[in-house]
């Protein structure tokens, strides 16, 4: 079936539209699968969910010491000059392994400590020991995946979102079925363990073309460029999802885990709205800003984005608000208490998309200065007004504050944009 002229015409609503395909049916599994979850653990098993989910996240930043970005953009930039290509490659690969080998033992021999800290309990030493063996799994397809959205092969990239998703979501149902909330943690753990087989099977022949394993020499060429993308990830990847738990925990110990239950499951329904967003952005943001050297260029391109996407979400968004009494009752029954946070998460998640447009921007040029603050500041807000709300509006301060640090980092970020972008030359032929 032939894609609309208007949309066949504009590769952004053409990744668009052809990313949400995946992303419906990906919906209409997920509803099923967490209101049997909601229904089987409640409350505070949603909660735990998360706390590992959080977990997970933060692995997919230590295990390759963040160069998912710096991958991204290489490849980009390099995938017609192949002995360059492998230089990065080299440099990379090494930056994987020193991640890897230091999460998977810190993990490992730390197994009793964090189970302590995340769950306030140490019933949870096996997740910690058998994340330590997935770690070079989760190393692996996040390499994998790199290659993937700097090569913006974004049709095969959507079919395997949809085939990792769907088993992933067969290994959680025999893990809920065999023996519940455990059997539910552990495929959740091994879900990058099935994407990763995914992702090899469908891409080995690209792999092979890019990636020359008898060439990589293990140098230290590209070391300088990839820390400035760890810098990066260790704020934006690690360090948003160690406060995500850390404030799950806050909820739970201030109020109660339930409360902490209706967070995490608005901050979910958000998560699978979002993925739509951040999967277009690294397969035609990311991409697009690391070629573009002018500031003419860059100016026309955001405008583009924003008059192709923005609309899009804008009308979802809308809809999620408006069924929001429904979407609890057929996701998460017994939920009632979340349906104030339904406001406030959407109006954030909103700005919050139109400021990640501009941020790209930081991650395609390798602006490690204006990333990191403005990252920082986002946490920091976020964390503080958290704390201050929490006392007055309960669990709903939290999306409050999510709210809040949205306009003031979208403001922050808009001017850094404009002031970096006086700076963009045009490229030499």
């Amino acid at each position: 079936m032939k894609l609309p002229k208007f949309i066949g015409n504009n590769l952004v609503l053409k990744i668009t539209s052809l990313n949400a395909v995946v992303i419906t049916i990906r919906l209409v599994v997920s509803i099923f699968i967490q209101r049997l979850l909601a229904i089987t653990v409640g409350e505070a098993g949603i909660a735990s969910i998360g706390q590992v989910r959080n977990l997970i996240a933060m692995l997919t930043s230590t295990s390759t010491l963040g160069t998912f970005s710096g991958v991204v953009k290489y490849v980009a930039e390099f995938k017609d000059d192949n002995p360059e290509l492998n230089k990065f490659f080299s440099t990379a690969t090494l930056f994987a392994l020193t991640g890897t080998v230091i999460s998977a033992l810190t993990l490992f021999f730390g197994a009793g400590f964090f189970s302590n800290y995340v769950f306030n309990s140490e019933s949870y030493i096996y997740v910690f020991q058998l994340l330590a063996v997935i770690v070079p799994f989760i190393a692996i397809n996040r390499m994998v995946s790199g290659v993937v959205n700097g090569l913006s092969d974004y049709k095969r990239y959507a079919k395997i979102e949809l085939v990792s998703y769907l088993l992933a979501t067969v290994a959680i149902l025999i893990g809920l079925y065999s023996t519940n909330l455990k059997g539910v943690i552990i495929a959740i753990a091994i879900a990058p363990v099935i994407q990763l087989t995914v992702l090899g099977f469908v891409f080995v022949k690209v792999l092979k073309k890019y990636l020359y394993l008898k060439g990589l020499n293990f140098s230290l060429g590209y070391k300088n460029q990839l820390l400035a993308f760890t810098l990066m990830s260790f704020v934006s990847a690690f360090l948003i999802n160690f406060i995500e738990l850390d404030i799950r925990t806050l909820v739970t110990n201030k109020i109660n885990i339930n409360e902490a239950g209706y967070w995490t499951a608005i901050t979910f329904i958000s998560k699978n709205y979002m993925v739509f967003a951040t999967g277009l952005f690294t397969l035609y943001v990311l991409p697009k800003f690391a070629s573009i050297h002018s500031k003419s260029e860059f100016i026309k391109e955001i405008l583009h984005i924003y008059k192709s996407i923005l609309p899009l979400f804008g009308l979802g968004m809308i809809l999620v608000y408006l069924l929001r009494s429904y979407i609890i009752k057929i996701v998460y029954p017994e939920f009632e208490g979340m349906e104030p946070l339904f406001k406030w998460q959407l109006l954030g998640d909103f700005i919050r998309l139109a400021g990640l447009v501009l941020s790209y921007q930081f991650l395609a040029k390798k602006l490690v200065r204006s990333f990191v603050f403005t990252e920082l500041i986002s946490l920091a807000l976020f964390y503080i007004l958290t704390q201050i709300f929490l006392t007055d509006y309960g669990t709903e301060g939290v999306v409050i504050a999510h709210f809040v640090r949205s306009i003031i980092c979208f403001i922050i970020i808009a001017l850094l944009v404009w002031i970096n972008m006086n700076r963009i030359q045009p490229k030499e032929a």
